[in-house]
């Protein structure tokens, strides 16, 4: 039944297409190039939903109609083909795609989610709804390591919603949870949604990973937060965990220092009054898992102070430079080699003295240049009235290491450094106050699978946002990272190696045929005149910046329904990214609101991709229907943080503005 509802829906959407593309064409007085191309665009989209592949049928098009455009000649058809394809083949921001493609399914063939959910599961126990939001984390933390929403959902959907439904749990609660975790691979770093849409629309895939930074943790965040809400509220949606399950076994040697699992695992081993009985190098062992985190925690707060306040010094130092260069005399030294060229008779003509005199260094021999500024250099002819500037101009030079180390000790941390030493330090101070013996033992679990694979996500993703490697070489030592993880694990063999392989070969493969597809599609479509057409008619409704960004999403929102996210960027982006200099738009800015956007479209029946992959690994008793039903409140949250990410711009824009602008 489900299926026959889910072929009239194509079977419509594809009725609309034909029927707006004969209407458009029949309304034309004239049927220009511009009209072929936007009916090329038309019978692409109608070719790709009854499951022609979606590279060879841009291409096949895509030529086709520029041979129509060329008045039948092959010999230029053939020559746009090849240019396009090589363009496509000279992108060097496509490296990063295999790389990071096979870092996630070393990742994710290595089975090393199991024990991150475990340990999650373990660690927020005494949360409302604890393993749908041990699932949410889990799928966010797996989503930033692989990036394929498929692997991410069918995973969960195998590890978690068994482990839900035993607990109890609403099948659509547990669905929507892990429907909606899955789904964040689309947005957060390193998604390769991020560096397609980069390579298309010629924005910094670096920045673009530091934009979406933050909308991720932000839509992660609420995630949590409504799961957390619709358990405290319906405790019979999501019961909490027995206390058996919650029980954390200790070891025989911890069993010996402590009198339960709950006493107070800091005291228990400096006191340690059944120590005789436990190896003193045990002992320590333990104190130093305990210390760790706060030695983590002031050894990052220093550096981090350390490098904020130098940045701002050194900063606060250049102004003042450049600043002191207009008034002050400081640019007659540089205007002292500068004065070799003598030709004081072309600005004799401008009679001000300090207006002028500043800018070009040619004005400095001019001969009523003597009220001060220009009498200091060498070859001025007037005299030195002011001593007070040339020792301002002696002065950087010799010390400006000491000014700069003088800012550097008075200048103040900003804000968000306070405000972020200030979180951190009370988590580190509650994980103290609260360490019993049973939750160190939680915490070495952690250490040994949720920290690993957290720091692999953190050193790929730092090095690219911090500037220290290249989006390619960031994804090459995240692969090299993932081998070393999985070898850790003891989960790497010749099996995992290859079955990797031969997956990133097929998806990279399938991911660069599209772009030499969508390359001849958009330069026959550019050549026909489709984009100006479109550009035409956009601009012909005289829309606000607000109203372009509605009718954008929605188009891009409708699309998600029966296309892929790789053909709606690699098809719509060019023709949408030409139009955002007319409306203001950043092409930042609407990426990260396209990424949002389609995550939503994986979200939204009857054609959410995510249902489906779940449904793939379901119990026979989960219908579709009711995966349907939970992931529709995700999806709401989905659209408040559209809505969120447009009235606060700098949630997504912030970070990249502070890193490289």
């Amino acid at each position: 039944m489900n299926i026959r509802r889910e072929l009239w829906f194509g079977l419509s959407f594809m009725a609309v297409i034909v029927a707006a593309a004969a209407a458009m064409l029949l309304s034309a007085d004239t049927v220009t190039n511009g009209h072929l191309g936007l009916l090329m665009l038309s019978l692409v989209v109608v070719a790709i939903m009854l499951g022609f592949p979606t590279a060879f049928t841009l291409m096949g098009m895509g030529m086709l109609f520029t041979w129509l455009a060329y008045d039948r000649d092959w010999h230029r058809t053939l020559d746009l083909m090849v240019q396009s394809a090589y363009k496509t083949m000279a992108n060097d921001v496509l490296i990063a795609v295999p790389l990071f493609v096979f870092m996630g399914y070393l990742v994710e063939r290595a089975n090393l989610i199991e024990s991150l959910f475990k340990s999650l599961h373990l660690a927020l126990a005494r949360l409302p709804g604890a393993l749908a939001v041990a699932t949410l984390v889990t799928c966010t933390i797996f989503a930033t390591a692989t990036g394929i929403v498929g692997a991410v959902v069918t995973l969960m959907g195998l590890l978690a919603l068994p482990a839900m439904l035993r607990a109890g749990y609403s099948v659509p609660l547990a669905a929507g949870a892990i429907t909606a975790g899955g789904c964040l691979g689309i947005l957060i770093p390193p998604s390769v949604l991020l560096i397609v849409y980069g390579a298309t629309a010629g924005v910094s895939v670096v920045q673009l990973y530091a934009g979406a930074f933050f909308p991720g943790l932000m839509l992660a965040t609420l995630y949590v937060v409504y799961v957390i809400i619709i358990a405290w509220l319906k405790p019979q949606w999501a019961p909490p965990l027995s206390q058996a399950e919650r029980v954390v076994p200790l070891p025989p040697l911890s069993q010996r220092l402590a009198d339960s699992p709950a006493a107070h695992a800091v005291v228990g081993l400096l006191k340690g009054r059944r120590n005789s009985d436990v190896p003193f190098s045990h002992v320590l062992k333990q104190l130093g898992i305990v210390v760790l985190p706060g030695a983590i925690f002031l050894l990052a707060a220093g550096l981090s102070y350390q490098s904020v306040t130098t940045v701002e010094a050194q900063a606060r130092y250049e102004i003042q430079e450049i600043g002191a260069t207009a008034p002050s005399s400081e640019s007659e030294s540089s205007a002292g080699g500068l004065q070799e060229p003598p030709s004081n008779d072309g600005l004799a003509e401008p009679p001000a003295e300090g207006g002028l005199q500043e800018p070009p260094s040619e004005e400095t021999p001019a001969p009523q240049a003597s009220s001060g500024p220009l009498a200091e250099p060498p070859g001025a002819t007037g005299e030195a009235p002011a001593p007070a500037p040339a020792a301002a101009v002696a002065e950087p030079p010799a010390a400006a290491s000491s000014a700069a180390a003088e800012g550097a000790s008075v200048r103040p941390a900003p804000t968000w450094w306070w405000v972020t030493f200030a979180v951190f330090g009370a988590m580190v101070t509650l994980f103290y106050l609260f360490l019993s013996f049973a939750r160190l033992e939680i915490f070495k679990m952690l250490l040994a699978s949720f920290f690993p694979l957290v720091l692999l996500i953190l050193s790929v993703l730092g090095s690219i946002v911090l500037g220290l490697a290249t989006p390619t070489e960031a994804a090459a030592m995240g692969a090299l990272g993932g081998m070393l993880l999985a070898a850790a694990y003891r989960r790497l063999n010749l099996s995992v190696l290859k079955e990797s392989v031969f997956l990133t070969a097929k998806t990279s493969a399938m991911v660069c045929w599209l772009f030499v597809g969508s390359a001849i599609f958009s330069a026959a479509f550019a050549l026909l005149g489709g984009q100006a057409l479109v550009e035409e008619w956009v601009l012909s409704m005289n829309l606000t910046k607000v109203q372009f960004l509605i009718l954008s999403q929605v188009i891009i929102f409708l699309l998600g329904w029966p296309l892929e996210w790789t053909e709606i960027i690699v098809i719509f982006m060019p023709i949408f990214i030409p139009l955002l200099d007319n409306f203001g738009v950043d092409p930042l800015f609407f990426g990260l609101l396209v990424a949002l956007n389609l995550q939503t479209a994986f979200l939204s029946p009857p054609v959410a991709m995510a249902a489906f992959y779940l449904k793939g690994v379901s119990p026979s008793h989960v219908t579709l229907n009711q995966i349907f039903l939970g992931m529709l409140p995700f999806m709401g949250i989905q659209v408040l943080a559209i809505v969120m990410l447009y009235i606060w711009p700098q949630i997504g824009l912030w970070l990249p503005q502070l890193l490289y602008k």
